[in-house]
């Protein structure tokens, strides 16, 4: 099935749901694209930043393998999901993931129609690839399967117990190789 361009979809959700509030100038405030093909553990992301040569980087990815076999009900969750992150943090200014505004936003677009639901997690089928890595924490002995290394991450329930939720060197996971 060919994938949907998203630009019509993201004006008609723009209209719709957030009173125009993503464009200026007739120009959209984020930019839209489909993965590459690399996105498969999650439905879409939205990332602000900035570009290696200092240009500014405010972007919605949706996941090609992910959503291209699925109905378009769940193209538009997640595109209105990532528009909703877009919204808060381009319109009203904030910093925050799936906050209060966030979780006001959803609902408010969950209650005014009923062609798709917005949700803070998807739940579409995930290809599972095996894990090569096992990170374990330190301190709770908890563990979790890695398909990569990753540098500088700590265990997030004991970073909350025991040092107020800021990241913490004791708390960093250690990675083993998983059993083949």
């Amino acid at each position: 099935m060919p994938l949907e361009p998203l630009l019509p979809l993201f004006h008609r959700l723009n209209r719709e749901h957030f009173e125009l509030s993503l464009v200026r100038d007739g120009s959209p405030l984020v930019d839209l694209r489909w993965s590459d093909g690399r996105l498969t553990r999650t439905a879409g992301f939205y990332r602000r930043g900035r570009h290696g040569d200092g240009r500014d980087l405010c972007e919605i990815v949706l996941s090609r393998p992910l959503l291209a076999p699925l109905p378009q009900q769940a193209l538009l969750s997640t595109l209105c999901h990532e528009m909703i992150h877009a919204w808060v943090d381009r319109v009203l200014g904030l910093r925050e993931v799936h906050g209060p505004r966030f979780r006001a936003r959803m609902a408010a677009i969950n209650g005014q129609q009923t062609g798709f639901e917005v949700s803070l997690r998807h739940r579409y089928p995930v290809p599972v690839a095996a894990a090569r890595w096992i990170a374990r924490c330190p301190r709770c002995g908890q563990s979790s399967p890695y398909r990569r290394r990753r540098q500088g991450l700590a265990c997030r329930p004991c970073c909350q117990r025991f040092h107020g939720g800021q990241w913490h060197v004791s708390c960093l996971l250690l990675f083993e190789p998983a059993a083949a």
